[in-house]
């Protein structure tokens, strides 16, 4: 076992998967001999040449684009978006062409890449590098949509993204790159996308997140004393439904926690879920604590924006208190 950060996970995971299988390339602006913004590829320009781990231009479309090429061509090409909020440039790639490329073809054609993003706020980046937009792609059939919240579990999820047929939109909370470590085994382990954990049991309340919010609930959890029960989602979609129902039919109570707005963000959709499927188990209305219908706001005010201990915590007591 070493004791990682999620940077060190996910690079680990990088390096033992070009090892095992060398149609892996990775591109992406500044990924080769600067080893990314946040280093999170440092190294392995040196270690796999530049043949297989490409400094592109500034052009998103084009990185997409031609990771669309290399893996409809037999390859596993991992390109990285340098920032969430430049997605945008991309969404056509995206949405038009590798999540529609099977389909469009009957399987003649699949595109099996795994596309890398650092996501959300939280370290006082400038304007478009703090959003949290997986709703959006988790809108779109034919990509898996996943976020980590941990070390472990990054690793474990970049290994079936990789090794995934078709493309798979890998979300990395940039908030806790390094704010933790954790054990991570050296040797190989895979967890399934689609499977959520739950982090700790109760039987009071039911607690849904990922990515970085994870922690913020495991520390308001602590805080406000009370049995709640935190399922972290891991994989946004496909999303663990069955997980999240057994929970909230013991528990009878809700609060889904998310950075994005709130606005048609993901907890919308487990929230209208839980009501479809655990409506005669519920006790209280589901409750939401994310981010506001606003532009992310800069420094002074970014962490009033995000669902931090205080506001989920309240949420807690106002559900139990129903």
């Amino acid at each position: 076992m070493a004791n990682l950060t999620l940077v060190q996970a996910i690079n680990l995971a990088l390096v033992q998967e070009m090892e095992r299988d060398d149609r892996i390339i990775l591109l992406g602006e500044d990924v080769g001999l600067n080893g990314g913004v946040f280093r999170v590829t440092e190294g392995l320009h040196k270690r796999f040449g530049g043949h297989r781990v490409v400094d592109s231009p500034l052009a998103e479309s084009g990185i997409i684009g031609t990771a669309i090429g290399l893996a409809m061509a037999g390859l596993r090409p991992i390109p990285e978006i340098q920032f969430e909020g430049f997605l945008g440039p991309a969404y056509d790639q995206l949405c038009s062409h590798a999540a529609r490329m099977r389909t469009r073809t009957r399987g003649a054609f699949t595109v099996p890449m795994t596309v890398r993003v650092p996501v959300g706020g939280g370290i006082h980046a400038p304007e478009l590098h703090s959003d949290s937009p997986e709703a959006i792609y988790a809108h779109q059939p034919g990509m898996k949509v996943v976020m980590p919240a941990s070390p472990y579990d990054a690793k474990g999820l970049l290994l079936s993204a990789i090794r995934d047929p078709d493309p798979v939109i890998f979300f990395e909370p940039k908030r806790i790159y390094r704010a933790f470590r954790e054990e991570v085994p050296e040797d190989e382990y895979t967890i399934p996308i689609g499977k959520a954990r739950v982090v700790c049991e109760g039987d009071e309340l039911t607690m849904i997140s990922w990515g970085a919010s994870v922690i913020q609930c495991m520390q308001a959890i602590e805080k406000s004393g009370r049995s709640v029960e935190l399922i972290d989602l891991r994989t946004i979609y496909p999303f663990d439904m069955e997980a999240v129902a057994a929970s909230v039919s013991k528990t009878g109570r809700a609060v889904v926690v998310h950075e994005a707005p709130r606005t048609c963000g993901f907890g919308a959709e487990i929230a209208t879920r839980i009501m479809e499927e655990c409506f005669l188990s519920l006790e209280a209305p589901v409750q939401r604590v994310t981010g506001f219908d606003t532009i992310m706001p800069y420094y002074k005010l970014e962490l009033e924006y995000l669902p931090e201990t205080e506001r989920i915590g309240l949420a807690v007591e106002e559900t139990l208190a129903y």
